[in-house]
């Protein structure tokens, strides 16, 4: 369905809702047997009629998002609102719920629900959740129940997602994928029967999308099998975590030339690499890997504090998840943990692409690059003795590995 399709559906099932009638996005039969609406839910005692059967999600994304008391949460296409309420409970008073949809009726539904239940710390957003109406990292969880799967530009759904959130901040949603490459005929009939899987992404497809967007830790869980390769699951992903005022994000081709003053600076310790001059652009870029490159930027600035990027190490299938990095922090900014947090971050994304080896060559004086690799599980497996002639001197590189107790074993 094209957009303001959605919203006219939607709109009918909220009035629908308000009006005391039954309401389902498919057949009856279907509803029920998916796992739809309400029924993934066990906590629905005191909550409003209306919000419960207006419920037209494929899961439970509250019950497993971890929501704390003072947390900030976003519910995209919040719907009439059962979700915002439950996670309204989870936050307590101190913390904040909003929901956000674009079809006027379901907020005027979703608003009563809230006055009706009692619950104060809630507000309703009218916007679409590919241009969300708030600032850059005000929330600690984004949820979202069945709706991600309803939009035509998916990407940058996830990219405002990752965009609101503040760091550490938590994915969690419930939605319809395909598993495999179902042929356009079995999509059809699981579409007749559940009416949503149009738009459903391939699993591997939503893998990449998220970790484009910046997320790491993807974790996708199937729950209810539609048939047909057509399945409910839980989508979780996390956004690295980083330092006070720090933003660990996707390398971008705009960050070069302070990606490159960095390695420039590193080399110019002398302890960072037998390297004397950093590369050309198109030089560093061709040479790493393009999805497993991040900087992390002054969240007030703008300004880039630090890099992390791999390349491979071997064109040989067999060596497809073994990859080489390198991590380079400001002069200015060392010691404040932007080092760790971008290895972290590497680490994780390294993880959700495969990679089941990390390795490095550091010399034996970079005591503090030894020092934040085997805080983050790395160990020195070898040493090349005198390998390499540095301005004048022969000088020995330790070997680091940090093996995958997840991927690869």
């Amino acid at each position: 369905m094209a957009h303001d399709e959605i919203i006219d559906h939607y709109s009918a099932l909220a009035r629908a809702a308000a009006a005391g009638q039954e309401v389902t996005d498919c057949g009856r039969d279907a509803f029920e047997q998916g796992g739809f609406g309400a029924a993934g839910y066990a906590d629905l005692q005191a909550l409003p009629e209306q919000a419960v059967r207006a419920s037209l999600g494929c899961g439970n994304p509250v019950a497993v998002a971890e929501v704390r008391r003072g947390d900030t949460v976003l519910d995209l296409g919040s719907g009439g609102g059962l979700d915002v309420l439950l996670s309204a409970r989870r936050t307590g008073p101190h913390g904040k719920v909003y929901g956000l949809d674009a079809a006027a009726d379901m907020l005027a539904l979703a608003r009563r629900n809230a006055e009706q239940a009692g619950v104060r710390n809630v507000s309703f957003l009218h916007g679409t959740i590919e241009r969300v109406p708030l600032p850059d990292r005000s929330v600690d969880v984004v949820l979202s129940n069945c709706v991600i799967n309803l939009s035509g530009d998916k990407a940058a759904v996830l990219t405002e997602a990752f965009r609101v959130l503040r760091a550490g901040g938590r994915f969690c949603v419930s939605d319809v994928v395909v598993e495999g490459a179902p042929g356009p005929a079995t999509r059809a009939a699981a579409e007749e029967r559940i009416g949503c899987v149009a738009g459903a992404l391939p699993v591997a497809e939503y893998r990449r999308l998220l970790s484009a967007a910046g997320f790491v830790g993807v974790r996708v869980t199937p729950a209810a099998d539609h048939g047909g390769g057509v399945r409910s699951a839980i989508v979780q992903a996390t956004k690295p975590a980083a330092p006070p005022e720090v933003e660990i994000r996707p390398m971008r081709a705009g960050d070069a030339d302070q990606v490159l003053a960095i390695y420039q600076a590193g080399l110019d310790t002398g302890q960072a690499s037998f390297e004397t001059r950093a590369p050309a652009w198109a030089g560093f870029t061709s040479a790493r890997l393009p999805g497993l490159r991040y900087v992390a930027c002054d969240t007030g600035t703008g300004q880039v504090l630090g890099w992390v990027a791999a390349s491979a190490v071997s064109s040989r299938p067999v060596y497809a998840g073994v990859v080489e990095h390198s991590v380079y922090v400001h002069p200015g900014c060392q010691a404040h943990g932007v080092g760790r947090a971008l290895l972290a971050a590497f680490v994780a994304a390294a993880e959700d692409a495969g990679v089941w080896t990390i390795q490095s060559g550091v010399f034996p004086e970079n005591a503090a690059s030894l020092a934040l690799h085997r805080a983050l599980g790395f160990r020195v497996v070898g040493t090349r003795e005198r390998v390499g002639r540095h301005h004048g001197t022969w000088r020995d590189v330790l070997l680091v590995e940090r093996r995958s107790t997840v991927t690869g074993t």
